[in-house]
């Protein structure tokens, strides 16, 4: 993508009248997002944008200025990746509303950026009046998990949140903590000494909402889904029934993510959404073992498989011999692994990123995958 396409990318992530989904059909449309951003009234309504939304989005043209937005994207150090770009998270795009942008605040470069967030992640969340119980279960599991060389994806908000950041950051893993609002705040307050440590320690802040928006009634649960996109699964440590960790829980079942969830107290409040999850269905949650084994991973001091110096041992599935074998002689693209192993493209990138955790395979970049040597 050509800097000047990425600009009318962030042109519409500015401009809140047009979700993902509204974008999808207008790039299918005029073929790119700069043929869409000048297209006429007339136009736009054709294609099913509401007067409403048309007439804002006139206004809107007539104020923002694409080349200032840009440059001040520079200036503060955000790195933008458009959902067409090479670098936007692989796992990102499966999901149907993928973001049209998202922002990044680090320290990394766009390599070791791009590396990060297309390492296997899992996602912890839950209540922000954590408990006692709640805090040292949250701990105990993140730890484990980031120890194994997951990166651990949360909100930053107060409660589980936190101590899910914090504790991946106190083993020296990776974290992303996924904002519902621009990066140029940090909403609650209390955490900005938190993001500020996430960026000074090698780990990043993210989000889909421009500079300079601030959080409003639906952008946390739209953050969710992103929390949950950027995952393997989702764990909840503990959670009331009407906790906003809920909705993540319910983004991760329709993207087709794992969901686990520990069980708590029977006499604690905070207890009863995750009794919930539990009852309809989500992986009822002990340890960090119980998910590592359910991605397929077990512990032993067998074969080394993440830079957290953790030892495991190959434990493969049937579906997971089957890219192996496909991968024996040659490297080969992800839709050539499908039709090769008659797989859906969906469940092999699954099995590629829990292969990638076990250091069986390698990414060899777009797409190409290969065995390690």
């Amino acid at each position: 993508m050509d800097e000047e396409e990425k600009k009318y990318y962030l042109a519409f992530s500015v401009f809140q009248g047009i979700g993902p989904l509204r974008f999808k059909l207008l790039l299918d449309y005029f073929g790119s997002a700069k043929e869409a951003y000048f297209a006429s009234s007339s136009c736009l309504e054709k294609i099913g944008l509401s007067e409403k939304i048309v007439s804002s989005f006139v206004v809107f043209r007539k104020t923002f200025n694409p080349d200032s937005y840009f440059i001040r994207l520079l200036k503060e150090k955000i790195v933008a990746f458009c959902s067409e770009e090479k670098n936007y998270p692989k796992i990102l795009k499966e999901i149907k509303d993928k973001p049209i942008v998202i922002y990044v605040k680090s320290l990394l470069s766009i390599t070791e950026l791009a590396e990060l967030l297309s390492r296997p992640a899992i996602a912890v969340v839950g209540a922000r009046k954590i408990t006692g119980y709640g805090r040292q279960a949250t701990e105990m599991i993140t730890r484990r998990l980031a120890e194994a060389g997951l990166t651990i994806v949360s909100g930053l908000a107060l409660g589980v949140d936190r101590v899910a950041h914090e504790s991946a950051l106190l083993i020296k893993g990776k974290t992303v903590a996924v904002l519902g609002h621009g990066l140029d705040m940090v909403y609650p307050s209390q955490n900005k000494d938190l993001a500020e440590r996430i960026i000074l320690e090698g780990s990043v802040l993210l989000s889909e909402f421009p500079l300079g928006l601030k959080p409003f009634r639906g952008s946390f649960p739209a953050r969710n889904r992103i929390i949950s996109g950027l995952s393997l699964g989702v764990v909840i440590t503990e959670a009331a029934e009407d906790s906003g960790s809920l909705i993540t829980a319910s983004y991760a079942a329709d993207q087709g993510r794992e969901v686990f969830a520990v069980p708590g107290p029977i006499t604690s409040p905070l207890s009863a959404g995750t009794a919930g999850l539990i009852q309809k269905g989500a992986k009822l949650v002990y340890r960090a073992e119980d998910i590592l084994e359910e991605l397929g991973i077990k512990t032993s001091n067998m074969v080394k498989a993440s830079s957290a110096s953790n030892e495991m041992k190959i434990d493969l599935s049937e579906d997971e011999k089957k890219i192996l074998t496909a991968l024996e002689f040659e490297n080969l693209h992800i839709n050539e692994l499908s039709r090769k192993t008659g797989m859906e493209i969906k469940k092999i990138g699954g099995l590629l990123s829990i292969l990638e955790i076990k250091s069986i395979i390698k990414c060899l970049g777009e797409g190409v995958y290969g065995r390690e040597n």
